[in-house]
């Protein structure tokens, strides 16, 4: 193990017991008969979604060589959670996750495949009941912007399809990958940009166009937002990435080639990435501030899966995974362990922080209960809770999970579960290794106690066996992999 990886190690189990402490003296002070009531009239949500950010890639979980103030005053002013978890370690699967309260044992999109023909991935079935068709039900306006890789023009897995009135962006998440694409989908349309028009930036103009539409009418909107950021290729505005090229000066001669044009320095590219998003993201609480809205306004953010090592991205170098294990497309924690906030003023306690694991088919039940809709207990075919209490200080009525569960049909095939303190991984194949980690003790998952407490492996490979479903569009050990 190197000095760097102790390093880490120790600091994550010295930050996580503060972090346990910090939130229990906290709810100590806040009984159940002090959590807010409902609000008289469901609240408008925005829900922005990163694009291969990694847990140590935002200022408010510890970045250092660069900024991210706005972000992280939806931290000071909300909540900050520790062990949430993304749905997949790749794009596709997790946004099924996401929009269908299934883990990837359950869910219809389970990997990054494309359809033969046409343009976008596989699509979701046309049975499919989203996040947006139930808010839609409950009376929000809907739209997503941004980049939607669960079904190309026509097919039964279009947005406006599964539940959204709007869409504007990347159907196809191949496409995603050059922001300079000279083209987005506008609903079921081609909208033609110009060639030096950069891509972020015109969906961020449409989001904040949404919002400001929907300001005006009496009718709660759902603005879901999966931003492109900070995925590669590494592109941004030259006036974004040229603060940091001093920074970075050693990186000038280094290229990052992915989609699109080379670019120099992706160091300079990443870190101006993130700090336009940051400032777009700003911009987005200042409209909902001067219009009023902020207060009736639920603000999450979260990242689809870990850091990339794509387009001459360095994760190393800032520390993007954090104290964790693993990059995109591992089921270790560095994979999949992700950043979420949740500001909602007047509700959500400012500057406080929850430890309860979770993950993203925890997200429709939860927005469902804050618009008043909530799904029925137990309704078959969803493995999330709501996390209302905990989001409000009501943990002691907060519903746990009996375990968490991940599967990723690439790579040989790949699962992963967590159960308490203790979570299992097999990588690579049926034949690979069980390996087993008590993460609240070793959260660098360095040292595999398969070996010392086999019961406890056996009962986590009991859960590997029956927690899913299989799928004939993804068996867990055959599909090929796909960017």
């Amino acid at each position: 193990m190197s000095a760097r990886e102790m390093n880490r190690r120790d600091f994550m189990k010295t930050a996580g017991a503060g972090m346990l402490a910090g939130t229990a003296l906290a709810r100590a002070g806040r009984s159940l008969a002090q959590t807010p009531p409902p609000p008289a009239s469901p609240p408008n949500i925005v829900y922005i979604l990163l694009d291969d950010a990694g847990y140590g890639d935002l200022g408010c979980y510890g970045q250092t060589l660069f900024e991210t103030p706005s972000i992280d005053r939806l931290a000071g002013e909300g909540i900050r959670f520790t062990s949430h978890y993304s749905g997949s370690a790749v794009c596709a699967p997790s946004r099924c996750s996401l929009l269908t309260g299934q883990n990837t044992g359950h869910c219809a999109i389970r990997g990054n495949r494309e359809v033969p023909e046409g343009e976008g991935q596989f699509p979701l079935p046309g049975n499919t009941v989203t996040l947006a068709h139930r808010l839609q039900k409950a009376g929000y306006a809907t739209g997503a912007f941004g980049k939607w890789g669960l079904g190309g023009p026509g097919s039964t897995g279009h947005p406006l399809k599964m539940g959204f009135d709007t869409f504007y962006g990347y159907l196809c998440q191949r496409q995603a990958h050059d922001y300079y694409p000279g083209r987005l989908w506008h609903d079921d349309q081609i909208e033609i940009l110009d060639e030096s028009e950069y891509s972020h930036t015109a969906i961020m103009n449409r989001a904040v166009d949404f919002i400001k539409t929907k300001s005006a009418v009496d009718r709660p909107f759902f603005c879901y937002l999966p931003v492109t950021i900070p995925h590669a290729s590494l592109h941004v505005p030259e006036e974004w990435a040229a603060p940091f090229r001093k920074k970075f000066k050693k990186f000038e001669t280094l290229y990052g080639v992915y989609a699109g044009k080379p670019v120099t320095n992706p160091p300079a590219q990443f870190a101006g990435m993130m700090t336009l998003l940051d400032h777009n993201i700003g911009e987005l609480m200042r409209i909902l501030s001067d219009s009023g809205m902020d207060r009736n306004t639920v603000v999450m953010l979260a990242s689809d899966n870990g850091p990339h090592r794509e387009g001459g991205h360095l994760p190393d170098l800032f520390d993007s995974n954090g104290p964790f294990r693993g990059y995109k497309r591992d089921l270790y924690e560095g994979g999949i362990r992700v950043p979420f906030l949740a500001r909602w003023l007047g509700r959500i306690a400012p500057g406080s922080s929850s430890s309860m694991a979770c993950s993203f088919w925890d997200i429709l039940p939860t927005l469902c209960h804050i618009a008043g809709a909530p799904p029925q207990a137990g309704e078959p075919g969803l493995d999330g809770v709501s996390l209302v209490p905990e989001l409000l200080g009501a943990s002691g009525r907060q519903e746990q999970h009996d375990y968490l569960y991940w599967e990723l049909p690439e790579s040989g095939g790949s699962q992963a579960v967590r159960r308490g303190a203790w979570k299992a991984v097999r990588q690579g194949g049926p034949d690979a290794p069980l390996e087993l980690f008590n993460i609240e003790e070793d959260p660098g998952e360095q040292r595999d106690l398969s070996a010392a407490h086999p019961k406890k492996a056996l009962e986590l490979e009991d859960i590997l066996r029956g927690a899913r479903t299989e799928s004939p569009e993804f068996p867990l050990y055959s599909t090929p992999v796909n960017n």
